[in-house]
């Protein structure tokens, strides 16, 4: 199977939050991939618990403020690059490089003053792309290219 080249940054999709060409970084040090969200609430209901989250904040042209529900997540230990240990709530979404659509697990955290709003680790990546550090926007120039 032969692996895409993609850069250390780019821009994707994410049909299910109405989210496109959101600027994403690439990073081979971190596992697992994460999203900035602005609100992450657990909520007891009669069914059970739910997971009530708002992605991005007002500083991002993404922004909606729309709250989505998710009934499927798990809780999970984190260590960050600085060794901090937290614990983060984990869910599904499928995310679209290169006109393909992938699913994968995302940590839901708050990445106030980061540029990127989302990073994708190496549990998406490794099995599907090659990182040239020295490139940019790859598969959002393919996206552009395909779809003029």
């Amino acid at each position: 199977m032969s692996k895409t080249i993609i850069g250390r940054k780019d821009k994707i999709d994410i049909p299910f939050l109405s989210i496109e060409n959101i600027p994403v970084k690439i990073d081979s040090g971190a596992y697992s991939s994460s999203i900035h969200c602005s609100s992450i609430e657990l909520l007891e209901t009669d069914e059970g618990q739910i997971l009530e989250v708002i992605f991005l904040d007002e500083n991002n042209v993404n922004f909606s403020g729309k709250k989505f529900i998710f009934n499927t997540f798990r809780k999970k230990k984190v260590k960050s690059s600085t060794g901090d240990e937290q614990e983060r709530f984990f869910i599904q979404l499928p995310v679209v490089l290169f006109d393909k659509e992938y699913l994968t697990d995302f940590s839901l955290t708050r990445r106030n003053g980061l540029r990127n709003p989302i990073l994708l680790g190496r549990k998406l990546t490794s099995n599907h792309f090659v990182i040239d550090t020295s490139m940019t926007n790859v598969s959002y120039k393919h996206k552009k290219k395909i779809h003029k």
